[in-house]
């Protein structure tokens, strides 16, 4: 049985990833900043077979070798460790980009000093597919399309400046180091939350549903379901045949028509009202998933079943 490296195993992708690769009886290293904070980490000890299977591992994208014990000895890494910070903070290049980038650097440098990595799989995003003044022009947006990070830097879409910029440089290192890379490029990714608290997007999804930011953002964009997401990780790791990068979305839609669906069906929430002014995110356009249908997932959960058990976990939590 294959074992696994996941970095940044609090993270809402790397807790649902984690406890998929312990169903299917996989021993999993999940690096973490701090394996002794039980608030945080406490959650993952309670999925099934992390007793027998799990080995939490104190590592920090910024410090250069902190993966190497982490990764030694397994046979693949999902890098999915990834700071999202929102709103943003002045701090912009320390808190985002520096981390995406060098955390990036940082571990594939550890997977080329292991011998025993066959493959690493990045994840990524359609943040890195779909900003550029083209981008309804050149609709369907395939796994050929890169975001332009000038456009990023002109209407301050920083996360998507830090992760086309870190997943740039992955595929240099890549191909410098001889890795065998593949890349996963969700859109916004939804469902239910296993952790304790919500992590950046999922906070914001809360924050819309409860009337609590005092905008919805301006923002048209794909939506992928969890499940999905952890279903193509799990095919870029074990099918031979997958390379380059894979886009998993589902339907691409603006806030305002999420909105419009969640509000009948959930009538006792204050959902927000007001569009954000925020431009440069609102452009209509299609993402092409030919490719990751091709390797097995052919058909991806929708808008309703997506929200649905997001907000089924947030009132079993208590959030909500």
């Amino acid at each position: 049985m294959p074992e696994f490296c996941v970095t940044g195993g609090t993270g809402f992708i790397a807790a649902h990833l984690v406890k998929s690769l312990l169903e299917k009886g996989h021993t999993v290293r999940a690096t973490v900043r701090d394996p002794g904070d039980v608030g945080k980490v406490g959650f993952l000890w309670e999925m099934s077979g992390a007793k027998e299977r799990l080995k939490l591992m104190r590592a920090d994208l910024m410090v250069e070798g902190s993966f190497d014990q982490a990764i030694q000895g397994v046979d693949g890494v999902f890098h999915t460790a990834s700071p999202v910070i929102v709103p943003y903070d002045n701090n912009i290049q320390e808190t985002l980009i520096e981390p995406a980038i060098r955390g990036t650097v940082n571990v594939l440098k550890s997977c080329s000093k292991a011998t025993t990595v066959k493959r690493i799989v990045l994840t990524s995003s359609c943040s890195s597919i779909r900003y550029s003044d083209d981008v309804s022009k050149a609709s369907p947006l395939d796994e050929s399309h890169w975001s332009d990070p000038e456009y990023c830097k002109r209407y301050n879409l920083w996360y998507a400046y830090a992760k086309t910029l870190a997943e740039q440089e992955a595929w240099q290192l890549a191909r410098e180091w001889g890795i065998d890379l593949v890349v996963v490029n969700p859109s916004f990714v939804v469902g239910p939350l296993i952790a304790p608290q919500p992590t950046s997007s999922l906070r914001m999804v809360l924050g819309i549903i409860k009337g609590a930011i005092g905008e919805y953002p301006n923002t048209t964009v794909g939506f992928v379901h969890i499940d999905d997401v952890v279903a193509a990780h799990l095919l870029a790791m074990e099918e031979s045949k997958a390379s380059g990068r894979i886009i998993c979305s589902s339907s691409v839609a603006h806030w305002s028509e999420i909105i419009e669906i969640l509000r009948p069906k959930y009538p006792s929430y204050p959902f927000e009202t007001k569009c954000g002014s925020q431009k440069g995110d609102d452009n209509p356009h299609s993402m092409d998933t030919r490719k990751i249908n091709q390797l097995g997932l052919s058909s991806f959960k929708t808008l309703p079943e997506m929200f649905d058990d997001c907000i089924k976990s947030f009132q079993e939590k208590g959030l909500l």
